[in-house]
């Protein structure tokens, strides 16, 4: 691979991994860690490489319209944006940039995959309003399909959380 291709591919990684995600744009995909990659196919297209946090996300479309932009923008009209299924998406390719951001954002992020789950006594991930851990669900469903809605008891403030996945 010469240097030049190398070199815009490095651009594009970096302006495609800057695109905010739709539902929770205080984080970039990058930091999420659904870009996979960034390269160029044997027939010299450009394509993206992305992992859905889930299949029925709803923001997939205007991921991928945010994405077929920003490949525009780079000079590669023709660029194409290819969903990886496996290896499945997973909380853990969140870097630690992004895990700040949600957390800065009031928005817990997710625990390890697959520790085990605290035994409800009242303690629970921490309030980012007060920093109590006297938290509790408040249901099963959040603003996003990977969230849930936490309230803390000392607080009476409800936060989104992260589900671990």
């Amino acid at each position: 691979m010469s240097a030049a291709l190398r070199s815009d591919l490095d651009r594009i990684r970096a302006r495609v991994g800057a695109v905010p995600d739709p539902e929770l744009p205080v984080i970039t995909l990058a930091d999420l860690g659904v870009l996979r990659s960034v390269r160029q196919d044997a027939d010299g297209v450009v394509e993206v490489v992305v992992t859905p946090t889930y299949l029925g996300c709803p923001a997939l479309p205007v991921i991928e319209a945010d994405l077929r932009t920003v490949l525009a923008e780079c000079g590669h009209p023709d660029g194409r944006v290819t969903w990886a299924l496996s290896p499945a998406w997973t909380t853990e390719w969140i870097s630690e940039e992004g895990r700040r951001k949600l957390a800065e954002h009031g928005i817990v992020p997710p625990g390890p995959v697959g520790a085990p789950l605290p035994v409800r006594l009242g303690l629970g991930r921490p309030c980012p309003h007060c920093g109590s851990v006297a938290t509790r669900p408040l249901g099963p469903f959040g603003p996003t399909g990977c969230q849930t809605v936490l309230v803390c008891t000392a607080c009476q403030e409800s936060f989104p959380h992260m589900k671990a996945v």
